[in-house]
């Protein structure tokens, strides 16, 4: 008795031939060496973003200036992916960095280069009383510990006595000390008066009022304080004279020292 066998046709052959490929295409994957496939087994464009494991790129995986500025997404390199130094002054683009970019309170004293502060960046009255330095003579106020006022005067006219007074610039915060001796010839110093430096600078110590005699007339006879007139806002000055004369004349200069 004759086994009836199934007979083949085109769609058998075409399956059984399919099967054979993908058993035989596992089996040679399944049968490569463990680091096998290298960079020239891999075709151009193989490696897509979704063939990339997360956080499989690391900074030593990429070229330098491989990541250029059309390569980052919005908001993709945060300040906490920035390290330390790392924007240098050659990196910033012209104009890059403008006001609405800088935080609030960014720009410290260190950050400024010196006479970077011109006058045209001064707005009107930021600059206080109390941002001048301690060198700098007061506006308003009195004379400062250790600032120097100085000046001249000149007395003389008809009479033998003439009396005249002079005023401080700036006030000081107590009369200063005038005795008879601070009354001085050009030439002459003592322990309160240092003399005259060069031709215009007279000197007086700390707390002290300085007066040198640098002309006179040949009647003068001596030149000395007013009782009583020297105070915090000015002193008083009397000259004498042998006779009354209109050519009676004595000048000189002057200085005051805040204690």
């Amino acid at each position: 008795m004759r086994i009836p066998r199934p007979k083949l046709n085109y769609a058998n052959v075409i399956a059984t031939i399919a099967l054979f490929v993908a058993l035989g295409g596992a089996a040679v994957a399944a049968g490569l060496p463990r680091n096998s496939v290298g960079t020239n087994q891999l075709k151009r464009g193989a490696v897509s973003a979704a063939k990339l494991k997360r956080g499989a790129v690391t900074a030593g995986k990429i070229a330098p200036k491989a990541v250029v500025a059309g390569k980052l997404g919005a908001n993709a390199v945060l300040p906490g992916n920035l390290g330390n130094g790392i924007i240098t002054t050659n990196k910033l683009s012209d104009s890059s960095v403008i006001a609405s970019k800088i935080k609030n309170g960014a720009v410290t004293t260190n950050k400024l280069n010196n006479g970077a502060v011109t006058t045209a960046k001064l707005g009107d009255g930021s600059v206080t009383l109390g941002k001048l330095a301690d060198t700098v003579p007061p506006l308003l106020g009195t004379l400062k510990s250790g600032q120097t006022l100085r000046g001249v005067f000149a007395l003389g006219g008809e009479d033998k006595i003439t009396p005249d007074s002079v005023t401080f610039q700036f006030p000081l915060v107590n009369p200063p000390a005038a005795s008879k001796d601070n009354v001085l010839d050009v030439s002459k110093t003592n322990a309160n008066c240092p003399g005259i430096t060069g031709t215009a600078t007279p000197q007086a110590n700390p707390g002290q009022l300085c007066v040198y005699i640098t002309s006179k007339s040949a009647e003068f006879e001596g030149l000395e304080f007013i009782d009583g007139a020297t105070n915090r806002l000015g002193f008083g000055l009397a000259a004498g004279f042998k006779l009354a004369d209109p050519a009676n004349l004595v000048y000189g200069q002057w200085a005051v020292t805040a204690p």
